[in-house]
């Protein structure tokens, strides 16, 4: 999209400036992930929804609601790695691998205070959309949490969770950006819906990629979900056709021969190529949701950006053997 490059700096610039503390340290913890990078997919979303009237500018407040969702984003990181025990992330160490449990769970609610306060400053319905959205991440969260090991977990619970967990932070980032960016309200509800569909997909696709891609791919160790008792959608269609060997490994933590035996069973099973179809599905239907929107660059955009996530993911793994 046409001056998006320069929009992302800004939010760099800002996100940075977020974060700053009056405690040298507390500022070097809370950056320490911005500073790995990142796609920043949520924030570019919320500048390209803003974008979707004709004629529009990317404001500041636009920027800065961007710039709000990513810092939840980030603060569930943070959460997220405590409750892993992850040691890396965005190839570099975790916080919590780094300076300890405890630092990196204040760290993360500084960073999702800051968000808030941010959120505020953006008008009383984006301060309550924020809000509710961190209730439902906590919520999709929780019911990953109770299912963790459960061989029977089914695809709806799955499907309700990641909802939860990843699709109603896609989906408030849209939203926040069609508020914040003036558009009618027709308008804000079709990109909401964008939003979590594009999420559902995004998903189901690093659910995907937890199976079949390295570590150096993903940036994290590959296979952790696994490792972790989260049966994601590959994994509950393997052992919906399963001859019992993939049931057997799982429903209890795996070491490391295990884990690499149980990826190699989900990918040679055509669990994969099942999931990509989904994604696909729910990328297709994303992408069908802009139509009333019209073929502005903004909208083409978000919708090139929803089928690049799913055109080169793989079908089969060539080198899995049973």
């Amino acid at each position: 999209m046409p001056g998006m490059g320069h929009d992302m700096e800004r939010v760099e610039k800002a996100l940075r400036e977020s974060v700053r503390a009056d405690d040298e340290f507390l500022t070097e913890v809370a950056s320490h992930l911005i500073k790995a990078g990142g796609k920043r997919l949520r924030p570019a979303f919320a500048i390209a929804a803003a974008a979707s009237r004709p004629g529009s500018q990317t404001t500041d407040d636009v920027i800065m609601g961007g710039v709000a969702v990513e810092l939840v984003h980030l603060g569930s990181l943070y959460h997220d790695d405590v409750m892993d025990e992850a040691e890396m992330r965005r190839t570099v160490e975790s916080v919590n691998a780094r300076w300890g449990n405890l630092r990196a769970i204040l760290a993360g609610d500084f960073l999702l205070a800051r968000a808030s306060e941010i959120a505020a400053g953006l008008g009383t319905e984006v301060a309550g959309l924020l809000a509710s959205t961190i209730g439902r991440l906590c919520e999709g969260q929780v019911r990953e949490l109770q299912s963790a090991f459960q061989v029977d977990r089914s695809e709806t619970a799955y499907l309700t969770s990641i909802e939860g967990k990843t699709a109603s932070l896609f989906s408030s980032a849209c939203r926040i950006g069609a508020i914040v960016g003036g558009l009618p309200r027709a308008d804000v509800d079709t990109l909401t819906e964008f939003g979590r569909l594009f999420g559902m997909a995004f998903q189901v696709v690093d659910d995907i990629l937890d199976v079949v891609a390295t570590d150096e791919q993903l940036g994290k160790p590959a296979g952790h979900d696994l490792v972790e008792g989260v049966y994601t959608l590959p994994v509950i269609r393997a052992l919906a056709t399963d001859d019992g060997e993939l049931r057997g490994l799982l429903g209890h933590p795996l070491g490391p021969g295990e884990m690499e035996r149980a990826r190699a069973l989900v990918r040679a099973n055509g669990a994969v190529a099942g999931s990509v179809r989904t994604a696909r599905d729910f990328a297709e239907q994303a992408v069908a949701t802009l139509a009333p929107l019209g073929d502005g660059t903004a909208t083409g955009s978000l919708a090139a950006a929803t089928l690049h996530l799913v055109d080169h993911l793989p079908v089969a793994d060539p080198a899995t053997t049973r």
